[in-house]
């Protein structure tokens, strides 16, 4: 899995979609994540399709919604994805929520069955604490591969972090808002950094992402931003800046795990 991917959430106008992920392609993304929630699995496929990247360059993630997390539900979801984005497999598929019809035997049998056939490369969770996590990784057939969640120097998940780096469970994780959708600029010891390396909070915290260890696929829609992100693989931070980064007292979730996004 590339360290750095594109995120497509309300990425609902689809030529406005095309246009950002064939953009990230000509770029150099090779990493697109999209869900059957997001509706654009569709306009996804079609950037995709139009770019000259060939397929096995790619890693292409989508994502079942709650909704359809039964076991059958979950076959029937994954092929109906995999008919919108014009591709034979996924190299990952994620649980979105723990919510709905999650139940994780039943939901984790489906996907092992899925990777069985084929159809997807990889199993992963999303929006998972670290109790939740451990149960998948009880009772599911296949590995659990990745757990994605909300991430950036605000809200550092140093707790799922220890626990996916141990030798015996070995998730990767992938951060989603890991700009904190721009409230990154308003951080002071970011800002500090940033100027630093004569770059921006937001590419610092992309960096900081990758100094540990975690997979960033933020969002962006405009030519600018999209390489402006893209340029952080350019960013390296010392020792020194990822102990200030550390030592930010502001924390701040934009996404609340208890409630699932339709609900607000």
């Amino acid at each position: 899995m590339p360290m750095f991917g594109l995120g497509t959430y309300r990425m609902d106008d689809h030529d406005e979609c095309v246009e950002s992920v064939k953009t990230a392609l000509e770029m150099g993304y090779r990493h697109v994540d999209t869900a059957e929630m997001y509706e654009n699995e569709s306009a996804v496929g079609d950037a995709i399709a139009e770019s000259d990247v060939p397929r096995d360059d790619l890693f292409v993630a989508t994502k079942v919604s709650p909704d359809n997390l039964d076991y059958d539900h979950v076959l029937t979801s994954a092929e109906e994805s995999l008919d919108r984005l014009g591709l034979d497999y996924v190299d990952l598929l994620y649980v979105h929520w723990p919510t709905g019809e999650y139940e994780a035997s039943d939901t984790l049998q489906a996907f092992a069955e899925l990777r069985e056939e084929g159809l997807i490369e990889e199993i992963g969770v999303s929006n998972f604490t670290v109790d939740l996590l451990e149960e998948a990784i009880d009772v599911a057939e296949e590995p659990i591969f990745a757990n994605q969640v909300e991430m950036h120097p605000l809200l550092p998940q140093e707790e799922l972090r220890e626990f996916c780096a141990q030798e015996d469970v070995d998730v990767e994780l992938v951060a989603y808002s890991p700009i904190a959708r721009g409230d990154v600029d308003d951080v002071d010891e970011l800002r500090e950094v940033a100027e630093k390396h004569d770059a921006t909070p937001a590419q610092v915290s992309l960096a900081w992402c990758r100094e540990k260890g975690v997979t960033a696929i933020p969002k962006a829609t405009d030519r600018d931003h999209l390489r402006e992100n893209w340029l952080s693989l350019g960013v390296e931070l010392d020792d020194e800046d990822v102990a200030k980064i550390d030592d930010i007292d502001r924390k701040e979730r934009l996404v609340d795990p208890d409630r699932a996004p339709w609900n607000g």
